[in-house]
């Protein structure tokens, strides 16, 4: 394992919202300065005004002008918020985090980017704000960190903790372009911008496939824009995404591109014969990692302990070894290919909800009478009655609840997962109620868009993102996101939900305007990710599986699980169900590893 880089918070700041400052109060401060001061703020850069009023940034914004798309620095930000007033968080686009003091009004204004790439916390207590891009430092001065039980059931629910809400009661993390405002009656939260998604008129689908295919050679050139000053390198796990950014990527640099591929040898799991295709087809310097059993072992308990908050998706190890691999090479940035299915519809699960809609649509009597009643005199033990019941439960289950039918607790009681007293603190409620939120934010959207919505935040913004940037901090390298590069979203909002996804043609629109351009092998292949089969791997090699059923049992002692409820996850990993329970047990797992390296009380 490397030495894991500690990084500085990129913005923090403390804030007595009952005292308010001028600006010669407030100024750049040295690490570990802010406690002794009660007006304090350190960021990557700021400025202030004659009026006093004060802008600290972290970031790569950028704003959109007549002349083209520039980067902004924070004076350029608060000319801008004096001419605009709170509008002026639209009109930013790229990765970014900021925070405003405008003493005049005695309010503070902090925010974060449309597509969340950029975390930032909030905690508020006894008329005092804290803000910053990292977790722990967003706790009040002098305050313990408390494990918030709302959030320990999400994590078990999402395998990962959802915003806004964090690890710690009284810390907050912002949601996806939302802004907090806050002064002496305490915090207030607004979304300031929501895509507009357009279903007609879209124009030549000719000209809109052209466009598609530029928008996304301009993104990869913006990302690799510093490529004489910085090694760039990307991801390649062989799918559309990846495929895409690393061959663009080798065609806008004269040096060409290096990427980086994992594989497992493991059956139904190594995609590296995918990467190959990709490096041959464009020539590109492939750099291969096979991860193996004893690497995992290695390298768990570091990752789960890199997290600020309990993190379960596995394949942030492999990640974190293709960030490893590039490191050695001297790659300073990586471009990794996030966003794509989430922009374009490459998710098997928004093709399965049309089979649903499709039900809906049937007559009355069809549905509920002859369908149904047919279901009901099926042999109740027969394999047929339990597809077909399991259907119909669905599709009598709306959106986007429909969508976590397969959740393990919405397969399975809480009562016998959690203890009595830990689900007293707990709304098992509030992850249908947090979903519905978000799914039902965008105005006349169709479906589909709703679930591409609800996908940047709760599996980019809160998931996937956290994933690789994480990961490829420990290697000590900087990730960069073309695929969610705002000019590609905005163009992603224009085409039409039946182009995107006709019928079940997954990732339709976006594969044949890169028909031709990428492999054939590429825009063929099925569906399949960066997983790590943890759960097959622990069935033959003992010291992962030791090492993985203690900690899994783990949490007896934590007042949180039914200690029977651990005890048979790891019963039936052993009795034969390697993958699913194997996922089960990482996420205990990794949770116990997190809570062993965390001082939280409860």
């Amino acid at each position: 394992m490397h030495n894991v880089r500690e990084s500085l918070p990129l913005l923090e700041a403390t804030l007595p919202l009952s005292n308010w400052p001028d600006s010669s109060q407030l100024g750049r401060l040295s690490e570990g300065d802010t406690a002794a001061h009660p007006h304090s703020i350190h960021s990557d850069q700021s400025a202030n005004d004659a009026s006093g009023r004060v802008l600290a940034l972290t970031g790569h914004p950028f704003l959109i002008t007549d002349s083209g798309r520039r980067q902004i620095d924070a004076a350029e930000l608060l000319a801008q918020y004096q001419a605009l007033g709170d509008s002026f968080l639209a009109t930013i686009e790229g990765r970014w985090a900021l925070l405003l003091i405008d003493p005049q009004q005695e309010r503070v204004l902090f925010a974060n980017d449309r597509l969340g790439r950029q975390p930032l916390y909030y905690s508020e207590s006894e008329g005092t704000l804290r803000v910053c891009t990292q977790l722990r430092p967003s706790l009040a001065p002098m305050q313990a960190p408390v494990l918030d039980e709302q959030s320990i059931y999400h994590f078990v629910y999402f395998h990962m903790i959802p915003a806004p809400g964090s690890a710690y009661k009284n810390v907050q993390k912002l949601r996806m372009a939302h802004r907090g405002e806050a002064d002496r009656n305490g915090v207030r939260l607004t979304r300031y911008w929501i895509p507009k998604f357009t279903e007609t008129r879209p124009g030549s689908r000719t000209r809109l496939k052209a466009a598609l295919a530029e928008t996304l050679r301009d993104s990869v050139r913006r990302a690799a824009h510093d490529h004489a000053k910085h090694k760039i390198g990307a991801f390649l796990s062989g799918g559309l995404d990846s495929s895409t950014v690393a061959g663009m990527l080798h065609e806008v640099q004269e040096t060409g591109c290096d990427a980086y591929a994992i594989g497992f040898d493991a059956e139904g799991y190594d995609e590296m014969p995918y990467a190959r295709i990709t490096a041959r087809h464009f020539g590109i310097r492939l750099h291969e990692y096979y991860v193996t059993p004893d690497d995992v072992v290695a390298a768990m308990p570091e990752i789960s302990k890199a997290f600020e908050e309990p993190f379960g998706n596995s394949s942030a190890l492999p990640a974190y070894f293709c960030a490893r691999r590039a490191a050695a090479d001297g790659v300073s940035v990586l471009l990794a290919g996030d966003g794509g299915d989430e922009l374009f519809a490459g998710n098997e699960r928004y093709a399965h909800q049309k089979l649903f809609e499709h039900y809906d649509q049937l007559p009355y009597f069809a549905r509920h009478t002859l369908i149904e009643g047919l279901v009901k005199i099926l042999p109740p033990q027969s394999g047929l009655s339990r597809k077909a019941s399991s259907f119909l439960k669905q599709a009598n289950t709306p959106l986007p609840a429909r969508l976590q039918y397969y959740s393990f607790l919405e397969q399975n009681d809480a009562t016998q997962v959690f203890l009595p007293e830990f689900l007293r603190a707990v709304d098992t409620a509030h992850p249908s109620a947090l979903l519905d939120s978000i799914y039902h934010a965008p105005e006349d959207a169709s479906s589909l868009n709703r679930m591409l919505f609800l996908d940047w935040q709760i599996t980019l913004a809160d998931n996937d993102l956290r994933k690789v940037s994480k990961a490829c901090e420990m290697a000590g390298v900087e990730v960069r996101y073309p695929m969610l590069d705002d000019a590609l979203v905005s163009l992603s909002t224009r085409i039409p939900s039946h182009w995107k996804l006709p019928r079940k043609a997954l990732r339709d629109f976006y594969k044949q305007a890169l028909k031709g351009w990428l492999p054939d092998a590429t825009i063929k292949k099925s569906k399949h990710g960066f997983g790590l089969p943890f759960g097959v791997w622990m069935k033959t090699h003992s010291p992962l599986r030791d090492m993985a059923y203690e900690h899994a049992l783990g949490p007896h002692n934590r007042s949180i699980f039914n200690p029977r409820f651990l005890e048979e996850a790891v019963a039936r990993h052993r009795e034969g169900h390697a993958s699913y329970y194997g996922e089960l047990v990482w996420l205990l797992a990794v949770l116990e590893f997190w809570l062993g390296a965390h001082e939280v009380a409860r």
